[in-house]
């Protein structure tokens, strides 16, 4: 069994198509397909059912997946722990960040680049839940978002800075002139919200649950940019962290009141997993810029 031969294994596993395996992979589809047979020969299961021009895993190839996964992602961490002890600042660094945290990330990216150019950035956008699979899966180191309710051990939590929940609406809008809103209050406003699969929304709707609290929600929108641009026309408001205007002016704060309105911006580590320098570098990039961030954030309101 060669590393190589896993690495088309779970490619080929992900887009369920090997001429887009071999393509992304840049092999023919000859060679994916000679190697994923050399594998299933040495397992003696099949690893995929050959369906027209599609495979799909079998029950053999769903159990092993996890594992292929883990041994490609230990060999990778020892190759960069082997360059850590080198002293090579070098490498490939995958960080996943929510919406309402990107200001934070581009601050810290910038102090982090001055120092080590040489690193290889890979950023991935996305809800919680969908960061949170990759960062099971390997694809990312860590992720900077707002999560900080693992109960299953699955993840080391880090707290960068605390913020509170806001109601967001245009400067045109009725609210606009208004520090604070109640929780209560929210009630009585058209809104639009993120959809499930944010965290913030999750959050939010725990809460309203605890109050049975019903909201006039006149929109869902699974983009929070998306969701910031129709808020900005002045006929809707809705529920976001107050770092989520970052890239609209236009648009006003207003903090929201009452019990379990703060949150904690984190990192999410994955639990027992080796962590690189690099990695290290920009948390601390992070750690530092966090504290300008809270008074920024503490301002907002």
């Amino acid at each position: 069994m060669e590393l190589r031969q896993l690495k088309y294994f779970i490619k080929a596993a992900e887009l369920q198509n090997f001429t887009d395996a071999a393509g992304r992979l840049f092999i023919t589809q000859s060679t994916l397909s000679q190697q994923i047979k050399q594998l299933e020969d040495e397992l003696k299961l099949p690893l995929f059912d050959r369906i027209a021009k599609r495979v799909r895993l079998t029950e053999a190839g769903i159990t092993f997946l996890p594992y292929a996964r883990k041994t490609v992602k230990d060999a990778e961490d020892g190759k960069e722990i082997l360059n850590d002890l080198m002293n090579l600042h070098r490498g490939t660094l995958m960080v996943g960040v929510t919406y309402g945290l990107t200001n934070l990330l581009t601050k810290a990216i910038f102090d982090f680049t001055e120092q080590f150019p040489d690193i290889h950035l890979k950023i991935g956008f996305g809800t919680t839940q969908d960061l949170l699979r990759s960062l099971d899966e390997g694809k990312l180191d860590f992720i900077l978002s707002y999560y900080q309710d693992d109960k299953n051990g699955n993840y080391v939590i880090e707290r960068l800075f605390s913020s509170c929940m806001a109601l967001i609406v245009h400067e045109s809008h009725p609210m606009a002139g208004k520090k604070q809103v109640g929780i209560k209050e929210l009630q009585h406003i058209p809104l639009l919200l993120p959809s499930g699969g944010y965290s913030i929304r999750n959050y939010l709707d725990r809460i309203l649950t605890k109050h049975q609290l019903p909201l006039d929600i006149r929109m869902e929108v699974n983009d929070i940019n998306t969701l910031l641009q129709l808020v900005g026309s002045g006929r809707w408001a809705t529920v976001l962290m107050g770092s989520s205007v970052f890239n609209h002016p236009e648009l006003k704060v207003i903090k929201i009141t009452g019990d379990g309105m703060t949150r904690f911006g984190t990192v999410t580590w994955p639990n027992g997993a080796y962590r690189k320098k690099a990695a290290y570098m920009l948390y601390n990039s992070l750690v530092e810029n966090a504290k300008d961030y809270h008074v920024e954030s503490s301002l907002e309101f």
